[in-house]
């Protein structure tokens, strides 16, 4: 059986499945909660100054797919807006009952060094075992010069971070904002002011629909509405290129990275760790789902890891970092076509219309006599872009098959149509 468990930072856990910070994580009844249904950690929900943040009503609202399951979701919800007395007891009493999992605290602080030398010994007065800096909110807190404001700026990042280092002997975990040119620049700023590990991503800027009777935006406050953090599986793919991309940065690497973004089971989360991350936070899922879903994941992943022959979390946790390069190291001489399966396919034509109207016109439609219709692929045309893979509805119907062309590996910077290749 595969050992889950996880040393992040300094940080032990029983899994590496955390709650991010959010309302799942705003008070003792939810993490309690959450620990009993098998998760290993949490962030507790960003804390900030008193007198606590006013929340307005309403502040959520989703994109829906054709049968209503949520994309993606949007909030314009602020940090926790109750008091920094009340959350320091609750994370003291939880943590005390509670020793085997991770939890960190979340801070929020105004950009001056007095703020967070006040409230740091505070926080870890509480025995939590490490703080994530909240760099990242993109709505309502920016405009108090926090969160998103700060985590768009390199030297704000790096100095609150030696802040932290100064005033607080916990891990110190920095949480980066995807609505930035270059996650890089952030990320490579906290490790110069002394980050155990970043955590990315935090919300997207968004705006989900528009309530077209009324003309107003959603959510919703009033007649009014403004843009949100978006979060949900619509956001994976962007966190999973960050993620990779702050894995394989030689100013970064090695740093351990905790990864979020649009997770909601185990074949996402070890998706994250092959990039690089050495935990995982869930936010989104776990509101739409429930705590339990973390007991599908614990046991998806450990019988995933079983079958690879991956005794722990380490065993693969950045493994496919060294398969990831910039396009100019792609091998321009690698080649596959597709190849429809005929006993499979249903003739539906939709991967004959996606290639015939928009791509390179590699299929052939034939109609016999009775009107049948069979597709076929045009091997001498297919460029293997993976379009009628993508597009035909019947699992694995169409295949992409590598051709033995007998050419050696060559990059871009070797090739010679490229006016700047450097030739052999």
């Amino acid at each position: 059986m595969a050992d889950l468990s996880i040393n992040f930072a300094g940080i032990k856990a029983p899994n590496p499945f955390w709650l991010a910070s959010a309302p799942p994580t705003d008070k003792a009844y939810n993490v309690i909660r959450a620990f009993e249904a098998g998760w290993g950690g949490v962030v507790w929900k960003t804390l900030g100054e008193d007198p606590a943040p006013v929340n307005v009503s309403s502040r959520y609202s989703a994109h829906f797919g054709k049968n209503r399951e949520v994309i993606g979701f949007n909030n314009i919800e602020l940090i926790t807006d109750r008091s920094l007395a009340i959350n320091l007891r609750e994370i003291t009493a939880v943590k005390q009952a509670w020793p085997d999992r991770a939890m960190i605290v979340s801070l929020m602080f105004p950009c001056e060094e007095e703020s967070w030398k006040r409230v740091l010994p505070l926080v870890e007065a509480t025995g939590a075992d490490g703080i994530e800096l909240n760099f990242g909110c993109p709505h309502g807190m920016p405009e108090r010069g926090m969160g998103a404001a700060v985590g768009q700026v390199p030297e704000y990042v790096e100095r609150i971070t030696r802040w932290c280092k100064q005033y607080c002997s916990l891990p110190v975990i920095v949480k980066l904002t995807p609505n930035i040119t270059d996650v890089r620049l952030p990320a490579r700023a906290a490790r110069a002011g002394g980050a155990d590990a970043v955590s990315l991503i935090n919300t997207i800027n968004s705006i989900t629909s528009v309530d077209l009777e009324q003309m107003i935006a959603r959510p919703i406050v009033g007649q009014q509405s403004t843009h949100g953090g978006y979060c949900g599986p619509a956001v994976k793919p962007i966190a999973l290129n960050m993620v990779a991309e702050i894995a394989r940065d030689p100013a970064t690497r090695g740093l351990p990275i905790s990864g979020i973004g649009g997770i909601g089971n185990w074949r996402d989360a070890a998706e994250f760790l092959a990039l690089g991350a050495g935990s995982v936070q869930v936010c989104t899922a776990a509101m739409l789902h429930g705590f339990r879903i973390v007991n599908e994941m614990c046991d998806g992943l450990s019988r995933w890891m079983d079958q690879h022959g991956y005794a722990t979390i380490a065993d693969f946790s950045g493994k496919a970092i060294a398969n990831t390069t910039d396009w100019k190291y792609l091998d321009m001489n690698y080649e596959v076509v597709a190849a429809i399966d005929q006993d499979l396919c249903i003739a539906c034509g939709r991967c004959y219309i996606a290639c015939e109207d928009t791509s390179h016109q590699s299929i052939s439609q034939l109609i016999d006599a009775n009107g049948a219709r069979r597709y076929e692929v045009k091997t001498a045309e297919c460029v293997g872009c993976n379009l009628c893979q993508i597009t035909c509805p019947v699992e694995n119907c169409i295949s992409m098959l590598p051709q033995n062309n007998g050419k050696a590996y060559m990059n871009w910077t070797e090739d010679a149509r490229n006016p700047r290749a450097v030739l052999k």
